[in-house]
């Protein structure tokens, strides 16, 4: 699949849907066969905070279409072991041959460590999970003793069906650079995150380079789909506050977003003297109180039409390859449509 390279635009980009929690599994699959009409690329579902499991509704996106690719944005590599990950997306290749996407991160505290998890050595972790998931998907009896992963003689033992390799790239979604360099060096592809601002990118691209060339690898090789906010409405200030809102919540509870945002620090701060995690709404709105426009404008693509679209294009001209677009307005079908056939 050829990329949109760095500092350009393609007539047509390719462009992707984001979807959370926000609404209803079944509204889900009615917006993935409606961005499947539209000439979107793919559907990517999350799984970052305790209220939604991504696998069961990617089966449910993957059922209803035929043509777009349906990722994971992102599984963790903590909770699942991996002969069970692994399983679980041979699984769902079996329901959409060539269409699955494995989009796994290294999770966050501190969520991780609430439920138990001690996120110790990230990278490392990482790597080993990353490879032999990989080996298992490509059919292959794995034995391997590292830190984190340990298999004696294990294969996805298909009896009746399909034995080949499963086409299923593996993105590793980071944020850190040094999870940055591990993903261009081992990932097929990274997904970048969002609540930050197109200035990240360059910093995110030269630590991606630097990884691919560890590996003997280019930036041709790797996929850089990249997550962005985007509250699109006709009422300005509609879409601003939707997007605030959300914004608020990560700069207070989210120390990996927090980092990498390129917000003052000082209003970070102050965000995080009135949040907590889990926090209220009540908690969210006295918080949003204290971020201004220039905020929510640096590091989402928020306003009109026409704003949303330019402020994605930067994203893409700083070296995303896809933008996943994570509509945060009541009309998702009027952001899709915004975006039809990858128009930037």
């Amino acid at each position: 699949m050829a990329l949109a390279g760095e500092g350009r635009v393609a007539s047509e980009s390719r462009v992707a849907l984001y979807l959370q929690d926000k609404h209803p599994i079944r509204e889900g699959m009615e917006y993935a066969r409606f961005a499947e009409e539209h000439g979107f690329e793919a559907v990517w579902q999350a799984e970052s905070r305790l209220v939604r499991e991504a696998t069961v509704p990617m089966a449910a996106y993957a059922a209803v279409t035929e043509r777009i690719k349906v990722g994971s944005g992102v599984v963790n590599n903590w909770t699942r072991n991996v002969g069970l990950l692994a399983a679980t997306f041979s699984t769902l290749d079996d329901l959409a041959p060539g269409r699955i996407l494995l989009g796994i991160g290294a999770w966050w505290d501190p969520l991780a460590s609430k439920v138990g998890i001690e996120r110790r050595r990230p990278l490392q972790a990482m790597r080993e999970t990353v490879q032999v998931v990989r080996q298992l998907l490509a059919m292959e009896r794995v034995t391997f003793h590292g830190e984190f992963v340990h298999l004696t003689d294990v294969e996805i033992d298909i009896v009746h069906g399909d034995r080949s390799p499963k086409d299923v790239p593996i993105y590793v979604g980071a944020t850190g650079m040094k999870m940055m360099e591990l993903a261009g060096e081992i990932g097929d592809g990274a997904v970048l995150n969002y609540m930050v601002g197109p200035s990240y990118n360059r910093q995110a691209m030269a630590a991606l380079a630097e990884g691919a060339a560890r590996a003997g690898r280019n930036m041709e090789d790797i996929d850089r789909p990249q997550l962005v906010v985007c509250s699109l409405d006709e009422d300005r200030d509609m879409a601003l506050d939707r997007a605030r809102e959300l914004l608020t919540q990560y700069l207070g509870q989210q120390p990996h977003i927090m980092k990498a945002s390129g917000v003052a620090p000082g209003l970070i701060e102050e965000i995080g003297k009135v949040l907590t995690w889990p926090a209220g709404p009540e908690e969210i709105h006295r918080a949003m109180k204290l971020v201004p426009d220039e905020a929510v404008q640096l590091i989402t693509a928020s306003g009109t039409p026409d704003e949303c679209r330019a402020k994605v294009r930067e994203y893409v001209e700083a070296g995303a390859t896809c933008p996943i677009l994570y509509p945060l307005g009541d009309d998702v079908r009027a952001m899709i449509e915004a975006f039809s056939g990858g128009k930037l």
